[in-house]
């Protein structure tokens, strides 16, 4: 089968996450936790001037958000509305409660209202300028954003408060691991390792960083230390999945895919990779589910729309396959594969030769941008076929044409030469005449159409008879019966 139709993939597989921390008690990237507490004693570059007295109320109605947080944790299902007015509930009655600021920051980041979260993060720092997680998480937001200068500049914020923070150091190696610079991406993760054994952050980026030096030996020996340390982290089973995939056991690798999965359901990165290991299978109804789950989390993902109609065209689904290709060229105009895409059914199904030969054309222009394709390429054996089909239709188209013409004039000359024998032939006599014999011999006499006898002419002047001709008999006269 012809798989020029997948040659895009979809979209990264191992980007950085937003840490979003939990709690006051802890730095591991949960959700909200714990009742308002003061942090872990660390050593600092100053005095912490001291935190006001929290109300027992608002003490009372944090501990009743963050329980209902763990519940709906433990279900595998966040409503994310009735958390947030829980926690603005304690915050409204006491507001130096930084830790509720804090928590609603999380919360809407998770529902992806970084503005929000980015004011709540701040609020808290205000409050409370030793809740060190609002600002790893604030330098997470920045980075995630691309602002790597800002991001550094919070993460160096928080080790000269904090020398020891372990989370700020793992976050700093992975800077200097997306910038190239591995000796201190490597430096940064043992530093924060050194701090907090059981960094799984540190440990990420490592594996990260062997990846992308083809050290994969290496890259699963963190990586399984990581699912030890933490069963429940599903980037960690996905990495052991890219491993497992870069070494060529695709299905070992669908395993831990999966088992991503299973820990977190909505873990959009293990759905990309089994979406595409779905479509490398031909298995198009397993890529369409993992598809829609991606789309659930991000409706505007042009890639994930091409891929949906690739899934649709493997079912036969065609006008769905249009569909989302033009739900991808809307999202992304540079995707030129979409173009590509849509030949092929138009090629291949809606015959509509012309249209697919402009559309392959475009392709191979758009795609000639980037990377020179191969002259070996499937898009030019199917520009050939598709140019072979219009010039066969327009020569057919032709020699309709000048059959409808060759018979056009067939009948023109056939009734010419019906109009000529006509023509040629004798005028008819009127109606009720004889045509007097050839031969000699006395002519009868027609009847008037009245249907009265002939008068008989008038006797010449003089009162004499008129001799007839010999041989000739007057009608007038009697008949001579005497022998």
């Amino acid at each position: 089968m012809n798989r020029t139709n997948r040659t895009m993939r979809l979209f990264p597989l191992l980007a950085a996450v937003s840490l979003v921390a939990a709690g006051c008690s802890g730095s591991k990237a949960a959700g909200p936790s714990g009742p308002a507490k003061p942090p872990t004693a660390q050593t600092t570059t100053g005095k912490e001037p001291a935190a006001p007295p929290i109300s027992n109320t608002a003490k009372a109605r944090f501990e009743d958000a963050v329980k209902a947080f763990d519940a709906q944790k433990k279900a595998k299902a966040f409503d994310y509305p009735s958390l947030e007015r829980k926690f603005k509930l304690a915050l409204e009655s006491d507001a130096n409660l930084a830790e509720a600021d804090y928590n609603l920051g999380v919360i809407a980041e998770r529902q992806g209202k970084a503005t929000e979260a980015r004011a709540h993060y701040k609020n808290a720092l205000t409050k409370k300028p030793s809740l060190r997680q609002a600002a790893e998480n604030l330098a997470v937001m920045e980075q995630n954003a691309g602002n790597v200068a800002g991001a550094v500049a919070l993460y160096q914020e928080v080790l000269q408060r904090y020398p020891d923070d372990a989370q700020s150091r793992a976050r700093l190696a992975e800077i200097y691991r997306q910038t190239g610079d591995h000796d201190k991406a490597m430096e940064f993760a043992r530093g924060a390792l050194m701090r907090d054994p059981v960094s799984t952050t540190a440990l990420k980026v490592m594996i990260r960083s062997y990846l992308d030096r083809k050290q994969l030996a290496m890259a699963k020996l963190v990586a399984l230390r990581g699912v030890k340390l933490d069963a429940a982290d599903p980037e960690l089973h996905h990495a052991v999945g890219l491993i497992l995939q870069r070494e060529g056991n695709k299905d070992e690798a669908r395993l831990a895919f999966k088992k991503a999965l299973e820990v977190r359901d909505d873990y959009v990165p293990s759905h990309v990779a089994l979406a595409q290991l779905s479509l490398d299978a031909e298995d198009y109804p397993g890529a369409e589910e993992h598809l829609r789950r991606i789309l659930q989390a991000d409706g505007k993902n042009a890639i994930a729309h091409l891929n949906l109609g690739i899934a649709y065209k493997g079912q036969g689904q065609f006008d769905k396959a249009m569909q989302e290709y033009d739900e991808a060229e809307k999202l992304d105009g540079e995707l030129a594969a979409v173009h590509l895409n849509r030949a092929v059914i138009l090629h291949k199904v809606k015959d509509a030769p012309e249209r697919a030969v402009e559309l392959y054309k475009k392709y191979i222009a758009m795609a000639g941008g980037d990377v020179a394709l191969s002259a070996e390429s499937p898009v030019f054996n199917l520009l050939r076929e598709a140019e072979a089909i219009v010039n066969a239709k327009r020569e057919a188209k032709h020699a309709e044409e000048q059959a409808k013409q060759m018979e056009a004039l067939q009948k023109q000359q056939q009734a010419q030469m019906q109009a000529a024998e006509k023509k040629a032939a004798p005028a008819p006599q009127p109606g009720g005449a004889v045509t007097p014999a050839s031969s000699t011999g006395t002519a009868p006499q027609a009847t008037p159409a009245g249907g009265a006898a002939p008068q008989a002419p008038a006797a010449p002047a003089g009162g004499a008879p008129e001799k007839k001709n010999a041989g000739t008999a007057d009608p007038a006269e009697p008949e001579d019966d005497l022998l």
